[in-house]
């Protein structure tokens, strides 16, 4: 049985790290800076971070030209090191 150790809120900023990509790369791109953002910011490596589908919905939602400037996550991570991630609706 894993115990919850943290839970945050994130904003992820995705418009200008993803300008400067191909635009047919941006939502694979961001999808990629999600992951890496969470590991750093919950200390973690990135095979341990876990994104559920509503992220990867909302990032693809307008096609692969044009992912969201921005990205609400709300971000658990479990004693064994490992973050599960889950688009935040207030």
């Amino acid at each position: 049985m894993t115990k919850e150790v943290m839970e945050r809120i994130y904003t992820i900023q995705l418009k200008h790290n993803v300008k400067s990509y191909p635009r047919w790369l941006r939502s694979k791109k961001a999808v990629r800076l999600v992951r890496k953002f969470l590991s750093r910011h919950m200390k973690t490596d990135e095979e341990n971070v876990k994104l559920d589908a509503t992220i990867n919905e909302k990032i693809w939602e307008r096609g692969s030209q044009k992912p969201p400037a921005r990205i609400r996550v709300r971000a658990v991570k479990f004693d064994d090191g490992v973050v599960e991630a889950e688009l935040f609706k207030e």
